[in-house]
């Protein structure tokens, strides 16, 4: 029977030494990580929040018409780039360019015909003239008959047809006068351009103009084309959907945080983004610019009922706004719906959550210049049919012109 080996002496001990070293190694290096990693919490990480629920949102502009047509010309593709006021559709022009034309006619009488209503106020007042000067005489006759009635030089008879003829006189004078009253409530206080049947007649230009104009579809931003479904040929009414223009320069990220993480959140805090596009090389900076007025799941097209019995808590996520620094965004442009994470630096409290978010304004001005094209079409119709004085024929110089008239007849 063999006898169990004996370590050597002094090899235990050493052992002993060696494991105590490595275990009293081990704690303080547990130490230190657990002392760097509260130093690192307390003085950065508890500042921060962030996801990787974040992604590129951005406004999809609609191409829409605005009548009723057959298109005529497509002038912009898929993932080509167009202009404000570029026109992306064309519809035939045809039947608006018929009533157009149809309106203007109407509107050029209708000036004429108002014209004419201001030339009648001289004729009518000169006729007023020509009744007063008629009836002066015969109160003059009548005058000089009664003062030598008395002689016997004239008869009652001829008294008589005198009297008549100063009632005749004045009967129409008074019919004048009617003439003129009737003819001035037409005319008073306007001039040819805006009097009511001209302007009557100026709306009915105008949206027929604005029909005609509208054949065309101009593109309403810069941007991106995207789902593209028009087709030359195609008949389309109003409200249809042709085409979107998608404006990249003015993206912003929706992150969405649990809501446990929003707590220290407010709106102006900065923000670190990066995308999976670019990688960790390209860092995006933006800011927190509002917070959603509800979570996901309640905005969602099917809605969780929570009173059914069956309720299990789930962490809510909030839809978070991010505004993107447009320089960094035009080095390195993004596309809605790329995935990106996001880095909310907490640290900063005193803006608010919500109230004071800051408001943004979309507004195109490419339909401007309809109405002003319109506005110009229709003074040039005006001008070209009021006379001389371009339709600033009023109804005092009508008057007083009239009684130019007048005073040549006497």
């Amino acid at each position: 029977m063999s006898t169990p080996q004996q370590p050597a002496p002094g090899t235990q001990p050493a052992n002993n030494g060696k494991r105590r070293r490595m275990m009293t190694l081990l704690v303080i290096v547990i130490l230190i990580a657990a002392i760097a990693y509260g130093l690192y919490y307390f003085l950065v990480a508890r500042f921060h929040e962030d996801t990787d629920d974040a992604y590129v949102n951005g406004n999809v502009v609609q191409i829409t018409p605005q009548v009723t047509g057959t298109v005529v010309s497509v002038n912009a593709d898929d993932t080509q780039t167009v202009k404000a006021g570029d026109p992306v559709v064309v519809l035939d022009p045809a039947d608006s360019r018929v009533a157009l034309e149809s309106a203007e006619a109407n509107l050029a009488q209708v000036v004429r015909q108002v014209r004419g209503l201001f030339a009648d106020d001289s004729q009518y007042l000169a006729q007023v003239a020509v009744r007063q000067s008629d009836l002066s005489r015969a109160q003059d006759d009548l005058k000089r008959r009664m003062t030598v009635a008395q002689t016997g030089a004239v008869s009652q008879e001829e008294i008589s047809h005198a009297r008549d003829a100063v009632k005749s006189a004045q009967a129409a004078l008074d019919a004048a006068q009617q003439q003129l009253a009737a003819n001035r409530a037409l005319t008073a206080n306007t001039t040819v351009a805006n009097h009511p049947n001209v302007q009557a007649a100026a709306a009915k230009v105008r949206d027929a103009y604005l029909n005609n104009a509208r054949n065309t579809l101009p593109a309403p931003v810069t941007g991106y084309v995207a789902k593209r479904s028009v087709q030359v040929g195609q008949r389309v009414s109003p409200g249809t959907p042709l085409m979107a223009i998608v404006p990249l320069n003015s993206v912003w990220v929706d992150a969405n945080f649990k809501e446990v993480q929003l707590t220290h959140m407010r709106i102006g805090q900065p923000v670190e983004l990066t995308a999976d596009v670019y990688g960790s090389g390209v860092t995006f900076h933006g800011k927190v610019v509002g917070f959603s007025a509800g979570t996901g799941s309640a905005f969602s097209l099917l809605p969780a009922q929570n009173a059914t019995g069956n309720w299990i808590k789930v962490v809510q996520r909030l839809p978070v706004r991010i505004a993107l620094d447009p320089q960094e965004l035009a080095a390195h442009p993004l596309r809605i719906g790329l995935s990106m994470q996001a880095d909310v630096n907490i640290k900063n409290e005193n803006g608010d959550q919500l109230g004071h978010a800051p408001n943004t304004v979309y507004q195109t001005n490419v339909f401007d210049r309809y109405g002003d094209q319109a506005d110009a079409e229709i003074a040039r119709i005006i001008a070209a049919n009021a006379g001389p004085n371009g339709g600033q024929y009023s109804g005092a110089q009508a008057a007083g012109r009239g009684a130019k008239g007048a005073a040549k007849l006497m």
